[in-house]
């Protein structure tokens, strides 16, 4: 991941998952819907790989979709910090060389973790590597309200951050997939409507790619 990666920073990972619990707790749950929905979409999943996991917050919730889940990040102090908050597997490494054989998992997921990349390309191709039947992307979108808050935030996160639209993001993955497949996807709309719409301008993309070959 990328060398300013901000969560490398102990004081940024201590209070990361505070957001989950407090003001964000609405926006976070909605955005489990939609991931949900998601994964419901493909068939006889088991396993999945949650690439940039921080502090495993979603890791975590993957169990209660009985799936067997894996953590993984760069950053030992948001590993460290997760340990102590969920009881989850995980593991540190770099989501550009990921340290697994091909077609280990089901699924692989980037939950707000392309944001901090600098080679998104490079994590995706690794992500199409090891997950057997396809992708799930969770993303802040550049062409939201909420990303524009997040862009004019800043501060030692979101300086980094880098947003993204709905066809940048499908355009980045035809870049890297070459066997055949379907992406789908919806937005979040939190606090003006409870669900998720295919509209591009929604706060939070969920976005899903299945194999279908």
């Amino acid at each position: 991941m990328s060398c300013e990666n901000p969560f490398d920073n102990p004081d940024i990972a201590a209070r990361y998952e505070n957001w989950y619990h407090s003001t964000g707790q609405m926006a976070a749950n909605q955005e489990k819907r939609l991931i949900q929905a998601i994964i419901s979409q493909f068939d006889s999943v088991h396993t999945i790989l949650d690439v940039g996991c921080g502090t495993g917050y979603f890791t975590n919730w993957y169990k209660h979709l009985d799936l067997i889940p894996l953590g993984l990040d760069r950053s030992i102090h948001m590993l460290g910090k997760g340990l102590k908050i969920h009881h989850v597997d995980c593991c540190q490494g770099d989501a550009y060389e990921l340290p697994f054989d091909s077609n280990v998992f089901d699924l692989l997921s980037f939950i707000t973790t392309l944001e901090f990349l600098t080679q998104p390309g490079q994590a995706l191709k690794e992500g199409v590597r090891v997950a057997r039947k396809g992708l799930i992307l969770g993303v802040i979108n550049r062409h939201s309200l909420l990303g524009w808050r997040y862009r004019h935030k800043g501060g030692p996160t979101w300086d980094n951050a880098r947003f993204y639209t709905v066809g940048e993001l499908v355009q980045l993955l035809r870049s890297v997939i070459s066997n055949p497949y379907k992406i789908f996807w919806r937005t979040t709309l939190w606090p003006l409507f409870p669900g998720a719409l295919k509209l591009p301008w929604g706060g939070f993309i969920g976005l899903g790619v299945i194999y279908t070959k």
